[in-house]
């Protein structure tokens, strides 16, 4: 069976449903920033009507995971810099917040643990992708101890669209190697009882991070520009 169409028969029709499948696949990296999504091949993996998919492609370009080409079709997105602030904006207000007041239990530690192991292992393989992935898997559950399912879905949603911009950063493969080791000291911070200073360091962490990102995406447009002066 197509992995498009993983899910369960009753909740294939809904619109939400159609979205968040194309959210996770996206998220989970199988499809792409430029990617065309083709409507009669995925209403036919997914079995809903092409009108249905329709609705989700529009709930997916109100999140910026998806854009509408005008007589050209719906691809996934290529996520710019105003993009990226936005979603430091939303990472900023939740993330800090869940660790602070979040709900962490002892089983909560544990898994945390065993995904900064796994960021930690990728590294030390050179394995980029499965940073990535770690690191993913490291943010949802810190968002997750808030315990609220709108505030994970909304997460679900920011992730997605993190994974568009991680694409941005194939140039520059250290990106993600340098972050595990902050990671690792808000898992022990977590364990330590020290909340206040964990919430602290996560927000210098994204701030560090969104600030990386904006300076690659300025480089990046700035040789793109370069390249069109040189062609014209």
């Amino acid at each position: 069976m197509n992995t498009l169409a993983d899910g369960t028969a009753e909740h294939a029709h809904t619109t939400a449903w159609i979205a968040s499948v194309l959210r996770s696949r996206i998220a989970a990296g199988e499809l792409t920033p430029g990617s065309k999504l083709s409507e009669e091949p995925l209403s036919a993996a997914l079995g809903v009507s092409r009108n249905t998919l329709r609705q989700a492609f529009s709930t997916l370009a109100g999140e910026s995971i998806v854009t509408r080409i005008p007589n050209r079709g719906v691809f996934v997105a290529s996520p710019g810099v105003e993009e990226v602030r936005e979603i430091y904006r939303v990472r900023r207000m939740i993330e800090p917040a869940a660790v602070l007041w979040g709900d962490v239990t002892p089983k909560v530690l544990d898994d945390l643990e065993a995904i900064v192991q796994q960021a930690q292992h990728a590294r030390a393989s050179g394995s980029v992708p499965d940073m990535a992935d770690a690191n993913q898997s490291l943010h949802r559950a810190v968002v997750a101890l808030t315990g609220s399912t709108s505030l994970q879905e909304l997460m679900d949603r920011v992730l997605a669209e993190m994974r568009l911009v991680f694409h941005s950063m194939a140039s520059a493969p250290d990106f993600h190697s340098h972050y595990v080791d902050r990671n690792v000291t808000l898992v022990k911070q977590l364990r330590a009882g020290e909340r206040e200073e964990a919430a602290a360091g996560l927000r210098a962490y994204l701030d560090l991070a969104e600030a990386e990102l904006l300076a690659h995406l300025g480089e990046e447009q700035d040789r793109q520009s370069e390249l069109r002066q040189r062609a014209g």
